[in-house]
């Protein structure tokens, strides 16, 4: 879809209170350099953001044989913005200001079976509103509440459209929501969340091509190109965990067999420890959390099961992972989201051999493979920031007196 002059201007906006976050303060000279725009284009959107009170001035700073240069910085008490995880065993809420620093956070179990609909809904709205209390914040200080949720989901009608590990299909998600929660809503999936988050704050920040790889419950990966974030055309990109690793391999939920996420996801390295020691006492048949949690102490103690489980699912990874390294040449690859984070190390030194026996030499190469630094959950986070992009789009539609809004129209990234 063609943009329009207005999504250009909201997009431009937005970028320069990307900036201004990640290095307050700043001066407009600086915010032009880095933006690419224009000092006098960067001078009206400050203007703008400084009369939205999400940044405010904050003095001066000297330059050489000129005037002193204006400092803005984030008014981090300017508003607030919710990101909402919604994950295969867990919701997680985390209430953000606008510096994107947590204020409060609220975590509610999936237990198995517990995946309709309404029984989703009824999580979120109970930890948004707990995360609402804990801080303290007036209801008109939500600018909004982005909401992750996994599988394939059209941000412009709301619609989770498919999420092959509940078995959903076309679920009016937002509308859901919207019966319980009263702030603006802005839906998305947690690849493009967990890249963003990379992209502000994290690994991939200052990168203009990575990889953001997340192992949970399922797996995908998030893709950064040029700077910026890939969506692909129908906001499909990424789904990487459901290319077949293994011909013939294990049936996926997605109906397919041998997908990525059947060998790396966490039931797919349940089933790689129950392959190699069906009576492990490592294994936890009915928590994923659990299990997850035994193999990573297992590995610290050099338990010998442990250890070969990890490198068994670090050579699915590392093949997998090879893949991404030969067809997108990135700068970093990032491995995030929960599975990632319990495992650690252990699993990234695994998967940096096993990567480097299948990439080409050259774009290995030019190649990092790290751990996710974020030391809060990036997919809160990465949620947040597109409650942030709704809240400065809705602005602009507000301003614009004479052009029809239209309603339920996702932010243009």
């Amino acid at each position: 879809m063609k943009r329009t002059s207005r999504d250009i201007r909201t997009a431009n906006r937005y970028e320069v209170l990307r900036q201004i976050i990640a290095a307050s303060p700043t001066s407009r000279p600086v915010l032009a350099a880095a933006t690419g725009l224009s000092l006098a284009t960067v001078a009206t959107l400050v203007g703008e953001l400084l009369d939205l009170r999400m940044i405010t001035e904050v003095g001066f700073e000297d330059s050489a044989g000129g005037r002193p240069r204006g400092l803005v910085a984030v008014n981090a008490s300017g508003g607030a913005l919710i990101g909402v995880d919604i994950a295969e065993t867990y919701v997680r809420v985390e209430l953000f200001d606008l510096g994107l620093n947590v204020l409060a956070r609220a975590d509610e179990d999936m237990r198995p079976g517990e995946s309709r609909p309404e029984q989703v809904v009824g999580h979120v709205a109970a930890a948004v509103g707990s995360v609402v209390m804990q801080a303290g914040v007036e209801g008109a200080r939500v600018l909004g509440v982005g909401v992750s949720v996994p599988g394939q989901v059209d941000r412009a009608t709301g619609i989770a459209e498919y999420a092959p590990n509940w078995d959903w299909h076309d679920v009016p998600l937002l509308d859901l929501l919207t019966e319980h929660i009263a702030y603006p809503l802005y839906l998305d999936n947690p690849l493009r969340a967990s890249a963003v988050a990379e992209l502000w704050f994290g690994a991939a920040r200052g990168r203009g091509d990575a990889v953001v790889v997340n192992l949970g419950t399922g797996v995908g990966a998030g893709l950064i190109l040029d700077g910026g974030l890939h969506r692909g055309v129908s906001n499909s990109a990424g789904e990487w965990g459901h290319t077949t690793l293994v011909l013939d391999g294990r049936l996926c939920h997605c109906g397919n067999h041998g997908c990525v996420e059947t060998y790396v996801g966490a039931p797919g390295i349940m089933l790689n420890l129950r392959e190699l020691s069906p009576g492990s006492p490592l294994l936890h048949p009915e928590d994923q959390t659990a299990t997850i949690a035994a193999l990573a102490h297992g590995v610290t103690s050099n338990n010998p099961i442990a250890v070969k489980v990890v490198r068994d699912t670090a050579r699915y990874l590392g093949a997998g992972i090879a893949d991404l390294v030969n067809l997108f040449n990135p700068e970093v690859v990032v491995l995030s989201s929960w599975v990632a984070a319990a495992l650690g190390e252990p699993l990234v030194a695994e998967v940096r051999e096993a990567v480097a026996r299948h990439a080409l030499p050259r774009p290995m190469a030019a190649t990092e493979i790290v751990l996710s630094p974020i030391p809060t959950d990036p997919v809160c986070l990465g949620a947040a920031t597109f409650a942030l992009e709704g809240a400065l789009q809705s602005v602009g539609q507000r301003n614009a007196k004479h052009t029809p809004a239209r309603s339920r129209t996702a932010p243009p990234s």
